[in-house]
């Protein structure tokens, strides 16, 4: 696969179609309507993972995007805002936003900046020794939130992986119909979640 066309929006637009974003089971809720919402560059130990491993062959393939982009002079740990990616082996062209962070307040008290989409890039920055700009959405209703807890010890109790195992813990839900907590982010932008094949092989 290959890079055919680069179309870059500004942070405005970015904020603008993440304030129209739903909820997966429930349309007519727009999650991020009423967060505050930034674009902002936090370090990687910073932001706690919400599961508890890598995939080494998704981590091959950010970064094969990440050079990919490079030739369109677009950085993935800084795009400014969001691109939209035209390819050569797709008829719909995909949206690539900036890893989604989302402030997570815990019974204990503890104030979390949880990774709701972008853990494999966060992942890349920190072995790249890279601070990257993510999108940190706060003030999100209390009902709804992240799907998932932080993992506890952060960043060194993720473990890369080649695949994974059945039985294995990925995530610690919240509730039994974590489902009902998604986030739609195609209900505003284009196919996101597309460049995660982008070198898929035929």
């Amino acid at each position: 696969m290959k890079i055919i066309k680069v179309e870059k929006f500004p942070e405005s637009e970015l904020i603008l179609r993440l304030r129209r974003v739903t909820m997966l089971k429930a349309p007519e809720t727009k999650v991020y309507t009423h967060s505050f919402i930034s674009l902002e560059k936090v370090r990687p130990e910073f932001l706690a993972p919400p599961q508890n491993y890598i995939l080494r062959q998704e981590l091959k393939k950010v970064r094969e995007l990440k050079w990919a982009l490079e030739e369109h002079q677009v950085n993935i740990f800084q795009l400014n805002g969001f691109v939209r990616l035209t390819l050569n082996s797709t008829e719909e062209p995909v949206d690539l936003l900036p890893p989604i962070v989302e402030e997570s307040i815990e019974r204990d008290g503890s104030v979390h900046l949880i990774i709701n989409d972008g853990m494999h890039r966060i992942y890349m920055a920190l072995r790249e020794w890279v601070v990257p700009e993510v999108v940190v959405i706060r003030g999100i209703p209390r009902h709804l939130p992240y799907y998932a807890f932080p993992v506890p010890g952060g960043w060194n109790s993720v473990e890369e992986r080649e695949d994974i195992p059945s039985g294995y813990l990925k995530k610690w839900h919240r509730i039994a119909d974590y489902h009902s907590l998604y986030r739609n982010f195609n209900s505003s932008f284009k196919n996101v979640g597309g460049p995660r094949e982008f070198f898929k092989n035929p």
